[in-house]
């Protein structure tokens, strides 16, 4: 029996995503992208436990570059740009709404600058040139506040806040030259670095930025 999808080669793969044989290359090659393969799916299991060799490196890559962006940032500031990197996302596929990598990296700018210059006894609002880093900046201020009321301070916004915008912003700006996905290079390795852990829908960053630092996560 011919595969279903592909109507080339033979169809020798159960699927449980779609009740029917496919053959091996359309179950590689559309696995979570058209397909959308449940968990228990064996065959999804095995290829997160042993990617093939150019997914390693492609992982190892992206890594690479997420880790040359972050240098001199500390724990508990990796942890809160992947908190504002989830934010970013979530205009991922909103037509009206979308964001690229040159609005992230103005976002960051612009409200690193705004705390960088509080921070000096000065208050003035750095504006941003486009809407969409207009409504990052304005999503990532609420967030900043979310977790200061918490944590019962500003320490958040005066030290680790400019820290890990200005990281971001180095993310958007140069990685963009180096890694494929043009306007949204960036985006899109943020995309690959979050991906769901096995079971669950919440982002699992990269393993150094995870790691106990006090930090309080405020819910989606």
């Amino acid at each position: 029996m011919l595969c279903p999808l592909c109507r080339q080669r033979k169809a020798r793969r159960a699927c449980p995503a779609l009740g029917q044989q496919i053959c091996a290359v359309c179950c590689g090659t559309k696995r979570l992208v058209e397909i959308q393969c449940p968990e228990t799916c064996p065959y999804l299991a095995t290829a997160r436990e042993h990617p093939p060799a150019v997914v390693q490196r492609e992982q190892q890559r992206d890594v690479a570059a997420m880790m040359h962006t972050m240098r001199d940032v500390t724990e508990r500031q990796q942890q809160l740009m992947f908190l504002l990197l989830g934010i970013a996302r979530r205009y991922e596929g909103d037509a009206l709404q979308s964001v690229v990598d040159a609005d992230l990296a103005d976002a960051a700018r612009s409200l690193a600058s705004t705390l960088e210059t509080a921070n000096r006894g000065v208050i003035y609002e750095h504006q941003p040139g486009t809407m969409a880093a207009q409504r990052l900046v304005t999503d990532w201020k609420a967030l900043f506040k979310d977790i200061s009321s918490r944590e019962g301070g500003d320490r958040l916004l005066q030290r680790d806040g400019p820290m890990a915008l200005r990281a971001i912003e180095r993310g958007a700006a140069e990685l963009g030259r180096v890694l494929p996905g043009g306007e949204r290079a960036y985006l899109q390795l943020v995309a690959r670095m979050l991906r769901p852990r096995a079971g669950e829908g919440s982002p699992e960053p990269p393993a150094e930025a995870t790691k106990s630092s006090g930090l309080i996560l405020p819910p989606d």
